[in-house]
C-alpha cells in the first residue's frame, strides 16, 4: 500500500511552475534521503513567508513591510512609474537598466475571457495614485502579447485622463537574432516602430 504522506508531498510539489510528477518525486525523495534539515528549513521559511509577505500598499510588489524597498527608497524618482506584469520583471529591469523611478505591479494582464478585469490588476489603486498627482511619466513594460498590449492601451487611456505622459518599452527584433526566425507579429512591430540610425 502506497504511503499517503509521501504521495501528498509529491503532489504538493507539483504546484511549482515547471515541476511535473517525475520532478516532484525526485525532489521529495532527495529531501527525504539526503537533506532533511534543508527540507525543514524550507518548510519553516515557506510558512513564515506565507504568513508575513504581503503586497506593498503603493505598488503591489511583495514585501514584509507596508512599503517595499523600492517605494521606501527616497533616492528613487516618485514622479516616474514603470508598470510591469510580474515581480520578476522588476528585478530584471533593475538589474539590466539605469531606471531610477518606482514601479507598479499588475500581477497579470487584462483577460475578459478568464474573468480578469481592471480591479483584479489593481488598476483602481493605480487610478487613485494618478488622481492624487505627483506622477509625470509612466513607462509601460507589459508583455508583447495581445493581452499585454490591451492592458497597456487601457493604462495609457487612464493616464491620459490625468495628463501623465506615457512611454512604452521598445518592441521588435531582439539583438543578435536572425530576421528569418522572427514571427510576423514581431517583424510588424519592428517595422512600425523603426527609427533613424543616429
Amino acid at each position: 500500500m502506497p504511503d499517503a504522506l509521501l504521495d501528498k508531498l509529491i503532489d504538493e510539489l507539483t504546484c511549482l511552475p515547471g515541476v511535473g510528477p517525475k520532478s516532484a518525486q525526485r525532489m521529495a525523495l532527495h529531501l527525504l534521503k539526503r537533506d532533511r534539515r534543508a527540507a525543514r528549513n524550507l518548510g519553516e521559511t515557506l510558512i513564515r513567508a506565507m504568513d508575513t509577505i504581503q503586497h506593498c500598499t503603493q505598488c503591489r510588489l511583495f514585501t514584509e513591510s507596508e512599503l517595499c524597498h523600492w517605494c521606501a527608497d527616497p533616492a528613487r524618482l516618485s514622479s516616474q512609474l514603470c508598470i510591469v506584469e510580474n515581480p520578476a520583471d522588476v528585478m530584471a529591469i533593475d538589474k539590466a537598466t539605469d531606471y531610477r523611478g518606482k514601479y507598479f505591479l499588475l500581477l497579470g494582464h487584462l483577460s475578459p475571457l478568464d474573468g480578469i478585469g481592471p480591479r483584479d490588476l489593481g488598476l483602481d489603486v493605480l487610478e487613485t495614485r494618478l488622481s492624487t498627482g505627483g506622477i509625470d511619466e509612466i513607462t509601460l513594460a507589459t508583455s508583447p502579447t495581445v493581452e499585454g498590449q490591451a492592458t497597456a492601451t487601457y493604462i495609457a487611456d487612464l493616464a491620459e485622463r490625468y495628463g501623465v505622459s506615457i512611454l512604452q518599452i521598445a518592441r521588435g527584433v531582439p539583438l543578435g537574432s536572425e530576421l528569418e526566425l522572427a514571427d510576423s507579429g514581431t517583424l510588424s512591430v519592428a517595422f512600425a516602430k523603426r527609427m533613424p540610425l543616429s
